[in-house]
């Protein structure tokens, strides 16, 4: 099943006098991917060969390796926490937007089931479980791309940020209403009318 986490928080409005009403205002759902946006890969390893392991190699198709158990239990080792740094800067941009208080946060990650309990320890550490209004874990073992479009969809998401631009070539099209963030560490740059390319996360802010 899905591990997700739902909380509220409401607005006060200034109303006339004898009104005591209280309403919840929200101006835009954003989502954000986990790791590589909040959690870094392990040191020394690229980009390139994060795909080529998660990764298979199907023509005109995108799809990802649901690992073996030997797998499995080898990739536990590389989620160890002193492999795995938080991305500081990242996690005070996602605290200090939160705090304002005009938005819904949502943490969308594709992680598969043999992760579970180390996202969970992960979501304690880092109190990801008080930034963010719900967070969603592929824990049903879907495809990432296939079980993201089916969030984002549900959810109604405005802005979405992750660092997998094969996934996100995928969700843009489907979702046009969305605008889409490759974060990436080399440049900034437009690749079609709802996908852009980023270097920070607080440039996001410019489409809040």
């Amino acid at each position: 099943m899905h591990f997700v986490v739902e909380k509220s928080h409401t607005t006060a409005l200034v109303l006339p006098k004898h009104s005591r009403i209280i309403a919840t205002i929200y101006t835009m759902n954003i989502g954000f991917d986990l790791d590589r946006i909040f959690i870094n890969h392990p040191p020394y390893i690229s980009n390139k060969f994060i795909d080529l392991l998660y990764k298979e190699s199907v023509r005109d198709e995108l799809k990802y390796r649901i690992p073996s158990i030997p797998e499995q239990k080898l990739r536990l080792l590389t989620h160890y926490s002193k492999l795995r740094k938080p991305m500081k800067q990242n996690i005070q941009f996602i605290e200090d937007l939160a705090a304002k208080n005009h938005n819904k946060h949502f943490l969308i990650s594709g992680r598969f089931a043999f992760l579970e309990k180390t996202t969970q320890k992960l979501i304690k550490q880092y109190n990801f479980d008080k930034i963010f209004n719900a967070m969603y874990f592929n824990f049903e073992n879907k495809q990432p791309h296939v079980f993201k479009d089916e969030i984002i969809k549900k959810k109604h998401i405005d802005l979405y940020i992750d660092d997998d631009l094969d996934l996100l070539a995928y969700l843009a099209p489907r979702n046009p209403k969305t605008k889409f963030f490759w974060f990436n560490d080399k440049k900034d740059f437009s690749l079609c009318d709802n996908l852009l390319a980023i270097t920070e996360l607080k440039k996001m802010t410019n489409y809040l």
